[in-house]
């Protein structure tokens, strides 16, 4: 079994290290031991909630843990790593089908094919699989820095940029880049900028969708990691509905020009993004019903 140290532990939750310590000397994390004056935390224990009990999950996020523990195929859990992951990654460029998607997930293999396939696609294709079981995982857990880092780092583990020193993988941006001809935050600002953004978002104590939305762009236009910024923002987006219990949604081939008109005229009009993502959550909606899932 893998341990955190309390500062890891912290940093992974957004934590402050008083706070963890006091946790494990009252008992509330299980698993956790004193070595001399140090303690050692479990990798995968959960904070536990503040006011007592634990919040219950929206039938949604219920249902997507058990057809996620049970394999369960022909599911909403299915349907949802097949959809968002060929629709994410096809908007960044990849050149997989729809069906190679699905054949990916489904017997992890790519079948017969008679065009030439990029490696990296496959190999992030399989990585979005996990992100996805990930952000299920790790719904309820504060967003922090850590875990965001956590999605870059399992999206791009084992492809080329992660054979790259200066691409920095599970980690923010070295060099300065560009999104569709835009400047976006100088690196050595990322850290400062990133933390503004969450103190910001996780002050908020109920959040609206609106919230989630301009989470997504504002973390777009800081663009922290060298590349994967919008996959790992549109994971950040899904998980941020199923934890605060509004209804998901995934951004289609058929939405994306849309979508990236919302991102750009955000703070000017903001209802572009926001009629394209309600657009797209009645899709999914949409889907619910068929699954009989309540929302």
């Amino acid at each position: 079994m893998e341990f955190l140290s309390v500062t890891e532990f912290a940093e992974r939750h957004g934590l402050s290290e008083r706070t963890v310590r006091n946790w494990c000397s009252a008992g509330k994390i299980p698993g956790a031991f004193l070595t001399g004056k140090t303690w050692s935390l479990p990798a995968d224990a959960e904070q536990p909630m503040r006011g007592g009990g634990k919040k219950k999950p929206s039938p949604l996020l219920k249902r997507l843990r058990e057809e996620k523990e049970g394999k369960v195929s022909g599911s909403i859990y299915h349907r949802t790593q097949i959809d968002l992951t060929y629709n994410s990654n096809h908007i960044e460029g990849s050149r997989l089908t729809h069906e190679q998607t699905r054949y990916i997930f489904e017997t992890n293999t790519i079948g017969i094919t008679e065009d030439g396939i990029n490696v990296d696609d496959i190999v992030e294709t399989i990585n979005h699989f996990r992100c996805i079981d990930y952000i299920i995982d790790r719904a309820e857990d504060r967003l922090s820095e850590a875990l965001i880092k956590e999605l870059h780092r399992i999206l791009k583990a084992g492809t080329s940029d992660s054979l790259k020193d200066w691409f920095n993988v599970g980690a923010y941006k070295r060099l300065p880049n560009e999104v569709g001809g835009n400047e976006t935050c100088p690196p050595e600002q990322v850290h400062m900028k990133m933390k503004a953004l969450l103190k910001s978002y996780n002050s908020k104590k109920q959040k609206s969708l609106e919230d989630i939305i301009d989470l997504h762009c504002q973390f777009e236009r800081i663009h922290p990691f060298q590349d994967g910024n919008g996959r790992v923002g549109r994971l950040i987006m899904f998980r941020e509905c199923l934890a605060n219990r509004f209804v998901p949604f995934i951004i289609s081939d058929e939405l994306k020009l849309f979508y990236y008109r919302g991102l750009r005229e955000w703070g000017h009009i903001n209802g572009y993004l926001l009629d394209t993502c309600l657009a797209a959550q009645d899709q999914y909606k949409a889907l619910l019903d068929y699954f009989r899932i309540k929302y």
